[in-house]
């Protein structure tokens, strides 16, 4: 920081926390990949056939809310000012996913509510840090 001034604590708690969450998504995200059937075993028929044909628009959108998430937590905890960005693009990106999920008609309501919520957190959090020179 120009002034001198030591990153807070909290900050630091946050930044820690919002990419252990974020590793979360990623695991699963990779997990999918690597081994569908295994992830949706226990998935109802109706969200299995879903993820079979999801739309290349929705797959876009799950790729980038997932990925958009966990670089907006590595930049946090890099102090890089491009976090507020990658955050935006993260919830743009899961909105869209979500939106196939709704179109499709497996759309779990409590899901997005909370992962929505908590990327804006993250997004609002950074934005403030930026405005207090805490991102480079």
């Amino acid at each position: 920081m120009a002034n001198g001034t030591k990153v807070p604590t909290v900050y630091w708690v946050v930044a820690v926390l919002g990419l252990l969450w974020n590793c979360i998504g990623a695991y699963f995200y990779i997990q999918a990949r690597l081994d569908p059937d295994a992830v949706m075993a226990t998935a109802p028929q109706e969200m299995r056939d879903y993820v079979a044909n999801m739309p290349l628009w929705a797959n876009i959108g799950y790729g980038f809310g997932i990925w958009g998430s966990f670089a907006g937590s590595v930049l946090m905890v890099l102090r890089s000012r491009h976090a507020p960005t990658a955050f935006l693009v993260s919830f743009v990106g899961a909105a869209i996913s979500f939106i196939g999920q709704a179109q499709a008609g497996v759309l779990r309501p409590a899901e997005p509510v909370v992962i929505l919520a908590i990327i804006l957190a993250l997004w609002w959090y950074s934005r403030r840090a930026a405005a207090q020179g805490l991102l480079k």
